[in-house]
């Protein structure tokens, strides 16, 4: 090959390689603009939160959204108002079992790290629940009002879909930011069934339920929305205030369903503090890691029996 090929072989592979680079930019920056797209689309549906904080753990995020496990932990998350994705609490939960994990086994006895490490679970279980029904109250407190804005809104001529966007403006949270995932919902081309039902499964209650079979009923019939709404919201306000003074009457049984195992616990670290490797030495037969055993699910069901016999359904 002479000097004359050799550069005209150059010079084509050096076209090709800028038509490549050229051809790879654009891909490039048309797939941005389509994960752009995507994004700006799932956030106005409310799918995704509208934040700016980088998610962490991205890689089991997607692995746990494949599952059903994961499906269901990214709605209970939802319902609780938290700005975190399941693979962040995944994470999370783990290094606090691991913690608690080591704590026990360091503290009391190596017999009571898996136990420590299990009410580690149970206990971040248990904040996702507490969450959740912290806003499923502050919702049904704000249901009175929710139910007077849209009869008026209605009562003014407006239709039912304007009705929710202007309550989710005038309500603060946690109202306002669900009535904004009906309203965008909508605005997107989702039905009003769709819609609010999706909201009742994710901030289920009874009164919210009595919202939405009321709202869904009359847009399907239209019917008396605004005398119904009126009526409604009357029998909600009645509703608030039963359920505050029951909260209150029960309010000292509630501290005693959490202060039995904490007794519990608290009693083992008492003993192991009188006696240095009093726990040790009792869990280290079988007979007395089984009573170990009895005695915690003793208190599990104590605290559970608590809880059922002080729960009053209004």
């Amino acid at each position: 090959m002479d000097l004359q090929n050799l550069i005209t072989l150059t010079t084509g592979i050096a076209l090709l390689t800028c038509v490549l680079a050229v051809v790879g930019v654009h891909t490039y920056a048309a797939g941005r603009a389509q994960r752009q797209a995507l994004v700006d689309r799932l956030t106005a549906t409310g799918q995704i939160p509208v934040t700016g904080r980088r998610r962490h753990f991205p890689t089991l995020d997607r692995r746990l959204r494949r599952t059903e496990l994961g499906r269901k932990l990214e709605l209970r998350l939802l319902a609780t108002g938290l700005d975190i994705t399941p693979g962040e609490f995944t994470a999370a939960m783990a290094a606090t079992v691991a913690g608690l994990w080591l704590v026990g086994q360091a503290a009391l006895a190596p017999f009571f790290g898996p136990i420590a490490g299990l009410l580690g679970a149970w206990a971040a279980l248990q904040f996702l629940n507490w969450q959740r029904q912290k806003r499923i109250e502050k919702f049904i407190n704000q249901l009175p009002e929710l139910a007077r804005i849209l009869a008026n809104a209605t009562q003014a001529g407006l239709a039912l879909r304007t009705a929710i966007g202007m309550a989710a403006e005038e309500l603060e949270a946690p109202a306002g930011e669900e009535l904004a995932k009906v309203a965008n919902q909508l605005a997107v081309g989702a039905s009003m069934d769709d819609a609010l039902g999706e909201l009742a499964d994710r901030l289920p209650s009874r009164e919210l339920v009595v919202l939405v079979t009321t709202l869904v009923l009359s847009n399907r019939a239209g019917g008396q929305v605004v005398s119904a709404l009126r009526n409604l919201t009357e029998t909600l306000e009645e509703r608030k205030e039963t359920r505050r003074e029951v909260r209150t009457q029960l309010s000292q049984v509630s501290m005693t369903s959490y202060a039995v195992p904490v007794l519990g616990i608290g009693s083992l670290f008492l003993m192991n503090g009188v006696k240095d490797g009093a726990l040790e030495r009792m869990t280290g037969s079988p007979a007395g890691q089984l009573a170990v055993i009895i005695a915690f699910a003793l208190y599990a069901v104590g605290f559970v029996l608590i809880r059922r016999l002080s729960r009053i359904d209004v």
